[in-house]
């Protein structure tokens, strides 16, 4: 289940087969032997032959082709089984940066060195000045085929992305900070067990929503905090606030795919715990150099909650002292043992700039007659993209619309209609089924035949299965013709939802 096969269609170029591992959360172990645990961290040798015409590429600090088409590979600092990744394809790269560089598909390398080129070294420069020396030496990026089920893996020294984020107006190249942000958090210290995801993802949207403050400033990082609160609220709102997965420290059952357990809990529930330890601390100079002396106290080593939270009180004796870890209502306990949404939140309120504009033009579209000269008046040319996805999610919210609205609002911002940024994308497809308008049904059909990443994929075949016949309908074949060249994961998540699961 770990190597994934994919024929030429599944492909971007359509001309060779391709073939990339993912070893996320317990899959290595059917790649090749090893403690498949996040516990065990190891050094790595690889010796790969393929065939004329291919290149190999791993998660390794060095790599050299000799002759007869071999690579061989080096990884010279410790990491956990999952970590380690291979990609035979036709691929090559392009310089990005002093220490970055892309690979794609040869058709789509212009798109990835015009997308990236300087982005990923301002990235890594700022990271460094919060969390520490960058260890790892190269930071490249693999655009991946498009049905690559996930946004970003970030395997050591070669992140694995969607081909999604090459939206043409670097629009999207934000998200690669998450994968960035995972050298400290996650590739350099290491949850010890997958019940404690949260301490990878946690602390990584933390850390990247930091870097992204530095770079784009406190308002946008709030708005799209925001999106990340309002994702959590749909997931907790579909399974029940008191689900044992919605707790930071889940008990996975033997017989338990760690995999099954993914959700935005350890995600956003995770950043608000490390917010709540932040909002502890209450300087954020102070916070800052905690989590670069955390990253130095345990690199290289995989911990759980308990080391992490023993090191901030030990780090920080005074607060050890007033027992922040028991007060009531916010014991550290209560946020690692207790299901449900997070008892404290971070403040959100200097986003308000960005999503007031935002929510009040989304009233104005779901008024029963349209005020046109209100809308006409908001200029939306210049928002970014989490503002537009902000104001999307607020349509989608008070969605059905009144009859015709939804009409008029996609011939009147054809930014948001005809973007080919996939986040905008997904929300249009959701507005489009949930205001059943059958003359965009085609977009939905085109997005999904264009990209199989999970997060845009399952929520599409809900949607569609929730919706109309005609929504079914349309799931049916759409599923039908791009099975094959869906991850064979995201395959068995979509006919579960469909009814089709043996």
């Amino acid at each position: 289940p770990q190597v994934c096969w994919l024929s030429p269609e599944q492909t971007a170029g359509k001309q060779k087969p391709y073939m990339y591992t993912q070893g996320q959360a317990v899959l290595n172990r059917s790649f090749f032997p090893c403690f498949d645990t996040p516990s065990v961290k190891f050094t790595y040798s690889a010796t790969v032959k393929v065939p004329e015409g291919f290149t190999a590429v791993m998660s390794a600090t060095s790599w050299e082709k000799q002759k007869d088409n071999t690579f061989v590979f080096k990884m010279s600092q410790p990491i956990p089984s999952y970590l380690i990744a291979l990609v035979v394809g036709d691929i090559v790269s392009a310089d990005v940066g002093p220490r970055s560089r892309v690979w794609a598909e040869p058709c789509l390398i212009e798109a990835a060195k015009k997308e990236y080129d300087g982005v990923i070294e301002e990235f890594l420069v700022v990271g460094e000045k919060l969390f520490g020396p960058y260890v790892w030496g190269r930071y490249d990026i693999l655009f991946m085929p498009p049905s690559f089920p996930f946004g970003g893996m970030e395997n050591p020294c070669l992140t694995f992305v969607t081909p999604c984020l090459l939206a043409g107006d670097r629009s999207l190249a934000d998200v690669i900070i998450h994968e960035i942000s995972h050298s400290w958090f996650g590739n350099l210290v290491t949850n010890a067990s997958w019940g404690e995801f949260w301490l990878n993802e946690g602390f990584t949207m933390y850390a990247q929503r930091r870097i992204s403050t530095e770079v784009y400033g406190l308002p946008y990082t709030c708005l799209e905090a925001a999106t990340g609160r309002a994702l959590l609220r749909q997931h907790m709102d579909a399974t029940g606030e008191d689900h044992p997965l919605n707790k930071l420290r889940v008990v996975i059952e033997p017989g338990v795919n760690p995999d099954d357990t993914y959700n935005e809990t350890p995600y956003e529930k995770g950043y608000c715990f490390v917010s709540y330890l932040a909002h502890l601390v209450g300087n954020q100079s102070k916070f800052d150099a905690f989590l670069q002396a955390y990253g130095n106290r345990f690199k290289f080593q995989s911990i759980t909650a308990d080391d992490t939270l023993g090191f901030f009180l030990e780090y920080f004796p005074e607060l050890k002292e007033k027992g922040v870890d028991s007060i009531p209502g916010f014991e550290f306990d209560r946020w690692l043992h207790t299901p449900g949404w997070p008892p404290y939140l971070p403040d959100l309120s200097p986003g308000q700039q960005l999503m007031r504009p935002a929510e009040e033009l989304a009233e104005l579209w779901a008024a029963d007659s349209l005020n046109m000269e209100a809308i006409e008046a908001v200029d939306i040319m210049g928002w970014r993209t989490y503002q537009l996805v902000y104001f999307l999610d607020q349509i989608l919210q008070k969605s059905p619309l009144p009859e015709g609205n939804v009409k008029r609002l996609s011939k009147m911002y054809p930014k948001i209609s005809k973007a080919q940024n996939a986040e905008l994308r997904l929300r249009w497809c959701q507005i489009v089924l949930k205001n059943n308008l059958e003359a965009e049904y085609s977009k939905v059909k085109d997005f999904l035949h264009s990209q199989g990443k999970q997060k845009y994929t399952l929520p599409l075949y809900r949607a569609m299965w929730g919706g109309s016949e005609a929504a079914r309908a349309l799931a049916m074949e759409t599923f039908s013709a791009t099975a094959p060249q869906l991850h064979v994961n995201v395959q068995n998540y979509v006919k579960k939802i469909l009814g089709l699961a043996e």
